[in-house]
């Protein structure tokens, strides 16, 4: 008994589709690993501003998390203000920056005690907001 193949391999398809498939892969690798490149940390909820600047170079991110319980972060680790001020001080460079990611319900002078830790050491602080859609900058 002779058995006959009825389905043909086109050869168009041999090279096309693992081509197609790579080049999902490389797409979906962009877009999820593009979310978590810019803003490391933890998320905190910004309070509003219609005025935008524009991020600096290689800034150091400080974030403020109010909820469940009062935490400072640098970057991912969480340190206390006196283990922050040690941490901004064995950072050298020229142009220094702070970005502060602070939650709406931060106490006030837990913001302004980090704010003068990044001074004391010579940097300039930049606090952060979530954009402002509802409203133009005047």
């Amino acid at each position: 008994m002779k058995l006959q193949r009825n389905f043909q391999i086109n050869p168009i398809l041999v090279g096309i589709v693992p081509l197609i498939n790579v080049m999902f892969l490389v797409i979906l690798f962009f877009a999820l690993g593009s979310r978590f490149l810019l803003q490391p940390g933890l998320a905190v909820s910004l309070p509003t501003s219609s005025f935008v600047l524009a991020p600096a170079r290689e800034p150091q991110l400080v974030s403020i998390s109010a909820t469940p319980v009062l935490s400072i972060y640098h970057g991912d680790r969480r340190v206390t203000v006196d283990e922050l001020a040690q941490r901004l001080g064995a950072i050298e460079g020229k142009e220094r920056s702070l970005v502060i990611k602070a939650d709406r319900s931060t106490p006030y002078d837990l913001i302004v005690s980090v704010m003068n830790v990044g001074l004391s050491h010579g940097y300039s602080i930049v606090l952060a907001t979530a954009r402002d859609l509802g409203r133009e900058p005047k």
